[in-house]
């Protein structure tokens, strides 16, 4: 997608903190921090929304979650927790186009989160 901002950061015409990358997801700092460590996982695949993962991207969805979970254990947020999100589109606060699974920790976390 010509226009996507995660494409682009993907891509590297976008500058961004890459703190995790491998052949199916990249992870990097997010822009508006919410806690100490904000990550956000996007797949190498371009998908819209949650609504457009498809059967055939099953395994690729859990992959950020694999993802996600490792990189919080390096990062010392494992015994204690962390949150993970992924809004699906406006009323959820999707904001860019590109399936993406926030990581979120570092700080206690409230309920309900919005």
């Amino acid at each position: 997608m010509s226009n996507c901002l995660f494409c682009k950061i993907r891509d590297g015409q976008i500058p961004s903190k890459i703190v995790y990358k491998d052949d199916l997801c990249l992870g990097f700092e997010d822009i508006n921090p919410q806690a100490p460590t904000h990550v956000l996982f996007i797949p190498l695949k371009h998908i819209a929304t949650a609504n457009d993962v498809a059967m055939e991207d099953r395994e690729l969805v859990g992959h950020l979650y694999t993802a996600a979970a490792r990189l919080a254990q390096q990062r010392g947020h494992a015994d204690k927790g962390y949150r993970l999100v992924m809004n699906c589109n406006d009323d959820a606060g999707q904001t860019v186009f590109h399936l993406h699974l926030h990581l979120i920790a570092g700080r206690p976390m409230g309920w309900p989160p919005g």
